[in-house]
This record gives structure tokens, C-alpha cells and sequence, in this order.
């Protein structure tokens, strides 16, 4: 058995991991980036490079670059650069510049002093973490696991990740689990520090000191559904994130966000169904992915969690 941490990296991003595989993450879920929701998440994106001031927008772990080719079709006058784990995707517009990543939770060396909107939309999530849980005694101990996704407790927690734990998450009931964010932090304060000038997001599933999970939110998704967390390659695992530990100057949720922005589901006027038909189905169905991106049961309570950067003072 090894730790959780270095199990999780290899199975997302070595080789033969899941982040590398053809059908890509489309093939497996549906993200706010992804048909009609990402049409109206491109416009956020576009609005808040408006309101930074910036004419170019990164996009950290893009997938196949879905979230881009909306923003191209939307703002073909910003600047686009994709960077992910793949080859440079088949059919993505040809004005989007294309970076392969040498990792899951590293920028390439080129992308620096940015002057820029860089977005990372549910990649914090998926930077691999240490995995603790609380022994039968009262001790906190890092969380080991085989390739079927067996577990065992290893070592006690200790160093960083143990003072990270007893600050952000402290547990101390047996069976209690503990995703220590501190890898997560790190790789945020990575990607803050790329930039002189512009604003860095991380849009993901989040939760705070008040709504730590008890037992954990480690879990697999394959082929559409739930799966178990088994480190195979064949499947995302994903963990939420403790966003308040970030560190960002503003956390607030994809609802509060929208609202802000002015982006509201309002349904169109009734009588346009006559006169122009093709408009008032698009209006329909614009509404909708607004109000599926708002619901604070859903897509509404992502955090995003925001730091603005003025030259000279990333």
C-alpha cells in the first residue's frame, strides 16, 4: 500500500492515467463547461476579463477546450491559451493557442508574468491531497491504499500537513477523515504567482470550517456515475476543497457570483414565441442553464474563489 497522495497523482495524470485517455473527461461527466452551460459560463469568464481590464484569458486543465471554443465564438477579440495534460485537441479553433501541461498541478515554465484572466474551473479538486484518518485511539494517520482500492493506516500525520490539519480541519473522533489541503494550497499560490496583472480563479467544488465533510468527499466518476474511489486509471477521483485555506482574496459561490454579474434566469416575453420563434427558444434555453447554474442545491453553490493582481504586487 502507498499513500493516497502519490497513488492518486499517477492514476489522473501518469502515462496511462485517466486525465491522458481519448474519449477525454467528456467521456466520463458533464462540467458547467461543457454544451448550453457553457455557453453562458463563457460569458461570465468574458465579463469578468471585461471588468479586469484584460484581453487574454488562460485556461488552466481545460479539458478538450470546450470552455474556450464558447469563449471564441462569443469574443473572438480576447486572446486564448488552453493548457491540459494532451496534445493540442482535433477541431479547436485555430486562434486558440494550445500549452501542454507537465502535470496535473504545474503551469508550463513559459506561462509567467501573465497579464491575463486565468481560470482554473474544477482543477483544484482533482490536485491529488493527503488522505488522514482519525485511529480507533484518537491518532491521526495518513490513509493508504492498493491498485483495487483497499485501504490501510500508515504513519501518523506530522510536519505541515498535521499543523495545516490542526488549523483548517481539526479531527479527532475515531473514523473521522481529514483531506489535508495543503497541496491545494500550494498549487493555488503557484498559479497567483504567474501573473503581474489581471485576476486568478479557481472555480470548484468547495466547502469551508463550518461544512467540512465528517468522513471525507473522496470519490470516482466513470461512464456517467459514482464510482468508487479505486486508483486504477480508468475513472476521475476527486476531493472537494477547503477554499477558505486558499488564501484568495474573495470566496463566494457560482449564485452570488452570477447575481452580481447580472446574469439572471428571467423568462422571455411570451409574445416573441410568435414573432420570432428561433429567438424565444434560445432565450428558453439560455434561462435554463442560468437557473442550473444558479441553484444553491447544484452548480449554484460552487466557490469561486478570486485574486486581483496589480503589476508589481502579485
Amino acid at each position: 500500500m502507498r499513500p493516497w497522495r502519490e497513488v492518486w497523482g499517477e492514476a489522473l495524470y501518469g502515462l496511462d492515467g485517466f486525465y491522458r485517455r481519448a474519449e477525454g473527461p467528456a467521456g466520463h461527466f458533464t462540467t458547467s463547461a461543457h454544451g448550453d452551460l457553457g455557453a453562458v459560463l463563457a460569458e461570465v469568464v468574458a465579463r469578468l476579463a471585461d471588468d479586469s481590464g484584460v484581453c487574454r484569458v488562460v485556461d488552466l486543465a481545460c479539458g478538450r477546450g470546450e470552455l474556450l471554443a464558447h469563449l471564441h465564438d462569443q469574443r473572438p477579440d480576447l486572446s486564448l491559451v488552453g493548457v491540459d495534460v494532451v496534445e493540442r485537441p482535433a477541431g479547436l479553433p485555430r486562434a486558440v493557442e494550445w500549452v501542454r501541461s507537465p502535470g496535473g498541478a504545474a503551469l508550463p515554465d513559459e506561462l509567467c508574468d501573465l497579464d491575463a484572466l486565468v481560470i482554473a474551473h474544477e482543477w483544484l479538486d482533482v490536485v491529488p491531497c493527503t488522505v488522514a484518518e482519525v485511529d480507533e485511539t484518537g491518532v491521526l494517520r495518513e490513509v493508504l491504499v492498493d491498485a483495487r482500492g483497499d485501504e490501510g493506516l500508515g504513519d501518523e500525520l506530522a510536519g505541515a500537513e498535521r499543523a495545516w490539519a490542526d488549523g483548517w480541519w481539526p479531527a479527532t473522533e475515531p473514523g473521522a477523515r481529514v483531506e489535508v489541503g495543503l497541496s491545494r494550497d500550494l498549487a493555488w499560490r503557484e498559479l497567483v504567482s504567474r501573473s503581474s496583472s489581471g485576476l486568478t480563479v479557481a472555480v470548484d467544488y468547495g466547502h469551508t470550517r463550518t461544512t467540512r465533510p465528517a468522513h471525507g468527499s473522496l470519490t470516482a466518476y466513470r461512464e456517467g456515475r459514482v464510482a468508487d474511489p479505486v486508483p486504477d486509471g480508468q475513472r476521475d477521483l476527486t476531493a472537494h476543497v477547503a477554499t477558505d485555506s486558499l488564501g484568495a482574496d474573495e470566496v463566494l459561490t457560482q449564485r452570488e457570483l452570477l447575481h452580481r454579474l447580472g446574469v439572471a434566469a428571467t423568462t422571455p416575453d411570451h409574445a416573441t414565441a410568435t414573432s420570432d420563434p428561433l429567438g424565444y427558444v434560445r432565450a428558453l434555453g439560455r434561462s435554463s442553464s442560468i437557473a442550473a447554474l444558479t441553484d444553491p442545491r447544484g452548480l449554484g453553490g460552487f466557490h469561486w474563489a478570486m485574486t486581483r493582481h496589480t503589476r508589481g504586487h502579485a
